[in-house]
């Protein structure tokens, strides 16, 4: 008969457990108390024996995966005639399970970490919208990556059901790396990876965007102690060292590093002196779970990962610009009056929903073209003259993110191009549609934040670029004018520009020069031959 191995509960609060290693493979015959396989909790290490004698005929949950306590993750054969059958008759008992399994195997399409862009070497799984069992068709949303450039979802390229996920949430693959199969046959294959967990290395990395990371890699001539995948991913999220691993005392199975072991020595290393610049002095209700600490008056959200990258790359600019700001205001009656007259028509006609947007952008393409040291970068003691134009605008994107992605080759477009190409961007970057291509390579931002009604600012310019435009809210005030030789006063839709330049290679007077040329061109535009 049939014997159903479950997750065994290894104590009250135990809800789940990772299963580490599998010391059997189906078609093993297995004796009663002998070790089948080993699992890790939040709790302890441990191997777990056989129930019964009998022959493992189908393996349900892979090492490395998790699951919860009570559910089946083995199926034994206990009965005695077929136990003690010979070889050849044994194998008949799971043919049919491996003719089922062949068949799904065949029929496994592999789904690679994708190539983001030329300089992009590895992305970070953000979600997955699929779980293995489901099923996906073409081109359907199967998960959700970052990279050091963008954020973006993964489709499917073929229609079928979610075989096997390889990287779990947050994990970060290279390039080209297999983290997922799909199977076009329809079923799925209960496969066991006949593989061994070698000990653990940990190789520190860095990249422009991210502050240092840990990652482990098997490496056996390094270490001759075990670690479970969850005390690894502990370690790697908490920033824990190989050296600092080895010096854990364990308290699990031959001394193994358990869970609680690893998290005892993260409280006390990060409540030391050195690690410490504050107390709370109130009870800390701690969950590793998500990295989140709160208090019962303050909680604590680590960053996301396009937040952090933010918070890195204006860190960048700061220490690398030396920022200088100038400001003017501009009116901008006759192409409030354009845009007022033609809006209706030229979302009728052409689909294009016009706003002062386009028009700032090709002024600051004309004055980039009239003074093209704004669109160079400073390398070392060089100067990077661009021979192209890539406009970058600033896009604000719910809840708390902003991205910079940019028209490429802006000077060969007219008024309603640019208006295309900015609807085009902004609508890329609010629904996760942005390459990493689309983000690189820009050579002068604009910013808009009269968009949420402020006058004016100091924005912070996008690395390695020298300039920044502000852009403030158009609005109706009193202004003085002159008219047949007489002050009077009128009411006029102004705006202010605030330019940001790096003082390294733009001075005050460049500055000024560029900026009063896109206010004279604003003020000027021939709306006649837009």
């Amino acid at each position: 008969m049939k014997e159903e191995i479950l997750m065994p509960k290894m104590g009250e609060s135990v809800m789940e457990g990772t299963l580490i290693k599998w010391n059997k493979a189906v078609g093993d015959s297995v004796k009663k108390d002998e070790i089948i396989f080993e699992i890790s909790t939040d709790k302890v290490d441990t191997e777990v024996p056989s129930p019964r004698d009998g022959i493992i005929t189908e393996i349900l949950l892979h090492e490395n995966e998790t699951a919860d306590v009570g559910s089946v993750i083995a199926i034994l054969e206990t009965d005695s005639d077929k136990v003690g059958r010979k070889e050849d008759e044994t194998d008949k008992i799971i043919e049919e399970t491996r003719k089922d399994n062949q068949v799904a195997e065949e029929n496994l399409i592999d789904i690679p970490m994708p190539k983001m862009g030329e300089s992009v070497m590895e992305g970070t799984i953000l979600k997955w919208y699929k779980q293995v069992g489901d099923s996906i068709k073409k081109d359907e949303t199967l998960l959700e990556i970052s990279t050091d450039k963008v954020d973006t979802e993964v489709p499917s390229p073929v229609s079928g059901t979610l075989a096997e996920i390889l990287f779990k949430e947050n994990e970060t693959a290279d390039v080209g790396s297999v983290i997922a199969r799909i199977s076009t046959s329809g079923k799925v294959a209960k496969i066991t990876h006949d593989k061994t967990i070698d000990e653990p290395k940990i190789e520190e990395t860095k990249n422009d965007a991210e502050p240092k990371a840990i990652r482990i890699k098997p490496d056996s001539n390094k270490s001759n102690k075990f670690y479970s995948p969850l005390v690894l991913n502990i370690a790697r999220k908490e920033n824990v060292s190989f050296e600092e691993l080895e010096r854990i005392s364990g308290s699990g199975l031959n001394g193994r590093v358990s869970k609680k072991d690893i998290l005892k020595y993260i409280s006390e290393r990060n409540s030391s002196p050195e690690q410490t610049s504050r107390i709370v002095k109130s009870e800390t209700k701690i969950s590793f779970g998500n990295n989140v600490k709160s208090t019962e008056r303050m909680e604590v959200i680590p960053m996301n990962n396009i937040r952090k990258r933010i918070m890195h790359h204006m860190i960048q600019s700061r220490d690398t610009s030396v920022h200088v700001s100038e400001m003017m205001e501009v009116d901008m009656t006759n192409i409030y009056n354009y845009i007022k007259n033609n809006r209706e028509r030229l979302l009728r006609e052409e689909s294009i929903k016009m706003t002062y947007m386009p028009f700032i952008c090709s002024a600051v393409v004309k004055g980039l073209i009239e003074f093209p040291l704004m669109n160079a970068s400073v390398d070392g003691e060089n100067i990077l003259m661009k021979k192209y134009i890539n406009l970058g605008i600033a896009v604000a994107v719910e809840p708390n993110v902003l991205i910079v992605p940019n028209i490429k080759n802006a000077d060969e477009l007219s008024i309603r191009g640019l208006a295309k190409a900015v609807a085009e961007i902004c609508h890329k970057a609010r629904n996760k549609g942005l390459l990493p291509d689309d983000v690189a390579d820009g050579t002068f931002s604009i910013t808009n934040y009269g968009v949420f009604g402020a006058l004016f600012g100091n924005p912070i310019i996008n690395q390695p670029e020298v300039g920044i435009l502000g852009v403030g809210a158009v609005v109706k005030k009193p202004v003085v004018i002159e008219v047949n030789g007489a002050d009077v006063i009128a009411i006029k839709p102004m705006m202010y520009l605030s330019l940001s330049h790096d003082h390294r290679l733009v001075d005050g007077m460049l500055g000024g020069k560029f900026l009063k040329a896109v206010k004279d061109t604003l003020e000027n535009f021939d709306v006649n031959n837009i």
